[in-house]
C-alpha cells in the first residue's frame, strides 16, 4: 500500500511539473491548475504552520500552563482576532487598529535590524585598516569597500552639481552600485535556476530512474 502510494504521488508530482513547464508555451487550463493548487496548498501549509509552530507553543501553552504569569500574552492574541474582522465589512474598520500596531512595531524592528546591518556594519568596513594583513587579496578588498562605499554614496549628493572632476567619484560610484545589482540579481537568478535543477532531478531520479 505505501509503494502504492508513493507511485501515485510520483505521478502526481510529475503531472504537476508538466503543467507548470507547459506555460513555457503559452497560458493554458493546466497551467492555471496547477498555479491554483500551488497557492491553495501554500496557504493550507502556511495557515497549520501558525497554528502549531506560533499560535500553540507561544500563545496557548504558555496561558493554559500558568496563567497568571503569562496573561499579558492574551493582548497580542485579542489584536490576531482582531485583524479577522476584517472579512465583515461593517466593522472593518476595527482591524485598521491591529494592524497599525503590527506594521509600526515590524518597521521598528526592521529599521534597528537594516541600521546595524547595512548601515553600521558597511561603516565599520571602511574604517579597518586594509594594510594590516600582508594579504594582497585582503588589501584589495578592503580597498574595494572603502572606495565603493565613499563613492557609492557620493553618487547620492545632489546639492552640488557633478561635473568635471566632481563626476568621477560619481561615475565610479555607478560602477560599483551596477555590479551589485547585477550580483543580485545573479544571486535571484542562480535560486531560480536551483529550483528547475530540482525538478529536473525529480524527473530522472524519481519518475524516468535515469540517474541513481
Amino acid at each position: 500500500m505505501a509503494e502504492i502510494m508513493t507511485i501515485i504521488g510520483i505521478w502526481i508530482g510529475v503531472f504537476l511539473t508538466f503543467s507548470i513547464f507547459s506555460f513555457l508555451y503559452r497560458d493554458n487550463p493546466f497551467y492555471r491548475f496547477a498555479e491554483q493548487v500551488f497557492v491553495g496548498l501554500s496557504a493550507a501549509y502556511g495557515f497549520i504552520y501558525i497554528i502549531y509552530n506560533v499560535l500553540v507553543p507561544n500563545l496557548f501553552t504558555p496561558v493554559l500552563s500558568d496563567f497568571n504569569q503569562n496573561w499579558l500574552l492574551i493582548i497580542p492574541g485579542v489584536l490576531g482576532v482582531l485583524m479577522l474582522v476584517r472579512i465583515y465589512p461593517p466593522a472593518e474598520w476595527i482591524s485598521r487598529y491591529p494592524l497599525a500596531v503590527v506594521i509600526g512595531t515590524s518597521a521598528g524592528i526592521s529599521l534597528l535590524f537594516y541600521l546595524k546591518s547595512d548601515f553600521m556594519n558597511q561603516i565599520a568596513a571602511t574604517m579597518i585598516n586594509p594594510f594590516e594583513t600582508p594579504n594582497v587579496s585582503a588589501i584589495s578588498g578592503g580597498l574595494l569597500i572603502i572606495i565603493g562605499t565613499i563613492c557609492g554614496v557620493y553618487f547620492f549628493y545632489f546639492s552640488k552639481r557633478q561635473e568635471g572632476v566632481f563626476a568621477i567619484p560619481s561615475r565610479i560610484g555607478i560602477w560599483f552600485l551596477m555590479v551589485s545589482f547585477g550580483a543580485s540579481f545573479g544571486y535571484t537568478v542562480m535560486a531560480r535556476i536551483s529550483l528547475l535543477i530540482g525538478r529536473i532531478e525529480f524527473l530522472l531520479t524519481d519518475w524516468l530512474h535515469i540517474i541513481k
